[in-house]
């Protein structure tokens, strides 16, 4: 599904308009984005966690000429799935 689906089945199911849905769906992810910039957790009972990662700095080769180098420290977003979220997809 890409974003053009997801916003058409949302605005179905919500019975709004596909603008409307596309505003919700941007809205969302500015603030999950800027929370995670932020440092901060986003909990959604019942889906998932949005946080992030803190990835240490090391020591990595480069694949074409096997010289060693550093990779520096970095931030990643990662996604937990909840419970109900993991029931409901083995079901």
């Amino acid at each position: 599904m890409n974003k053009a689906e997801l916003v058409a089945a949302m605005a179905e199911r919500a019975e709004l308009s596909k603008k409307d849905a596309e505003a919700a769906l941007k809205v969302f992810t500015d603030i999950v984005a800027e929370e995670l910039k932020k440092g901060e957790k986003i909990q959604l009972v019942g889906f998932g966690t949005f946080e992030v990662s803190e990835r240490a700095e090391r020591t990595g080769r480069n694949p074409q000429s096997g010289a060693e180098m550093v990779i520096p420290a970095s931030k990643a977003p990662k996604f937990k799935a909840g419970k109900a979220l993991k029931d409901m997809i083995n079901a």
